[in-house]
């Protein structure tokens, strides 16, 4: 299976790098284009996601075997990287310019379009394979940080009202994902912003 999901990444970034070539080659000379952004960031996100779904059967096999869970955090650490290699290679794509805001979108459409993939396994694993009190245990531990952080009476009480579904669950995963997305893009889109080295005639930026 693992061999399945590299040559589909594989195959999938060969695509995509084949039909923006032709769109660098036009846009070379000119300034920066961000007509290729939301089509770009779900092709890439798609990849990211992909990722992260591997990733994510780590996280689900720690549940019976703990040393997964060094697995699973140790590919979780390695998203921001893999998420500033994207970045330069879309800007490869579309021309060798890229600004910060430009980068920074695009970080956070990658997070977005990637968490939309992973989020169909996050509602089978809460729907089928979760433990029957997972659901109830992280609200109870919800409630208990809230205990702790000296919530009001009134805040605990609605806590405790509070019955978590697979698809509460899968949808809340999406808004982790993105806010995680506005932020590590802005590192990420301080580092991969600029131009190209063949744009500025060997010069690096």
């Amino acid at each position: 299976m693992a061999s399945f999901f590299f040559a589909l990444i594989v195959s999938r970034t060969r695509i995509i790098h084949y039909f923006c070539r032709r769109k660098r080659l036009i846009f070379n000379k000119m300034g920066e284009d961000k007509s290729f952004l939301l089509r770009g960031a779900m092709n890439y996100g798609f990849v990211m996601g992909i990722y992260w779904v591997i990733k994510y059967v780590f996280f689900i096999l720690g549940f019976s075997h703990p040393t997964a869970n060094i697995v699973y955090w140790s590919l979780s650490c390695l998203v921001p990287y893999i998420a500033y290699k994207m970045t330069r290679r879309y800007r490869e794509n579309i021309g060798g310019k890229l600004g910060f805001f430009h980068a920074w979108q695009f970080g956070v459409l990658l997070y977005f379009f990637a968490a939309i993939l992973v989020s169909l396994e996050h509602y089978l694993f809460y729907r089928f394979v979760a433990p029957p009190d997972l659901l109830v245990k992280t609200v109870s531990d919800m409630e208990e940080a809230l205990k702790a952080s000296g919530a009001s009476q009134t805040l605990l009480d609605a806590i405790k009202e509070i019955h978590v579904t697979p698809i509460q669950m899968a949808i809340q995963g999406i808004f982790n994902n993105v806010l995680y997305g506005i932020i590590l893009s802005i590192p990420v889109a301080l580092l991969a912003r600029g131009e190209s080295s063949d744009m500025m005639g060997g010069e690096r930026v």
